[in-house]
């Protein structure tokens, strides 16, 4: 439970981030926030691994650059769903899942599989 709010967190930091910087992406509150980490969260745990599957050897032949399309469309698709979360264009919605997936790849750094904040240090080779 604790690793799924910490993972909640760090997915609303990152769409937070994307509205901060990324031109063409607004969210209007707080509340929205959430939804949106929650929901761009269960869109991509359930919705995103069966797109991928079908869309496998596009995905090859591209050398996984497709990819980049299926996130911005996900991201695009969360947008249509929550009032007060606007992606206006594919740039943006390009632009916001680059940065929400960037954040998330580096805080995953610092959560272990347990779902707990792990110090990163050297480990003893014994």
């Amino acid at each position: 439970m604790i690793g799924f709010l910490l993972r909640w967190i760090v997915g609303a930091l990152g769409l937070w981030l994307a509205a901060a910087i990324v031109p063409g992406v607004r969210i209007d509150g707080l509340e929205t926030l959430v939804l949106a980490a929650l929901a761009l969260g269960l869109v991509n745990a359930f919705v995103r691994p069966v797109v991928i599957f079908l869309t496998l050897p596009l995905t090859l032949i591209t050398l996984g650059l497709f990819l980049l399309v299926i996130n911005a469309a996900l991201f695009w698709l969360v947008s249509r769903f929550l009032h007060g979360f606007h992606v206006h264009g594919f740039v943006a919605a390009i632009l916001g899942a680059i940065v929400t997936g960037l954040v998330s790849w580096f805080a995953s750094g610092f959560i272990g599989a347990a779902g707990r904040i792990e110090k990163i240090g050297k480990r003893k080779r014994g």
